[in-house]
């Protein structure tokens, strides 16, 4: 495994670990990125179920976009994810970035949704 790699997993079950034993009952904002696509979905960890979630590759965020590796791509699922989240009656989560970097397309999603409504 590559060094890295493995800083990455480091980061990714501190992140968990810390999000899991402060969190209590609340839902779960789960960020996925590759280089092509970005992906987050809301998570029910008691329920273990995920309650709604979007990517650059839905068909309403995807028709918008002029690239999909971008950082207005990013904020552009940001508040696609907000909407969905209030159609559903969820208003407050927790913000769980895996192993990246709060930078970026990251952080970006996370302006993005917090500038739609959801608080965390």
């Amino acid at each position: 495994m590559s060094v890295k790699k493995s800083l990455f997993e480091k980061r990714k079950l501190r992140n968990r670990l810390s999000i899991k034993n402060n969190i209590g009952h609340k839902l779960r904002l789960s960020v996925f990125r590759s280089n092509k696509h970005i992906y987050c979905q809301i998570i029910d960890d008691v329920k273990q179920t995920t309650l709604c979630s979007s990517s650059t590759l839905d068909p309403d965020v995807k028709k918008s976009l002029a690239g999909s590796g971008t950082v207005e791509a990013a904020e552009k699922v940001g508040r696609d994810i907000a909407n969905k989240a209030k159609q559903n009656g969820l208003e407050k989560v927790v913000f769980d970035r895996g192993g990246y970097l709060y930078h970026g397309r990251v952080k970006s999603l996370a302006e993005g949704a917090r500038s739609n409504g959801l608080k965390f």
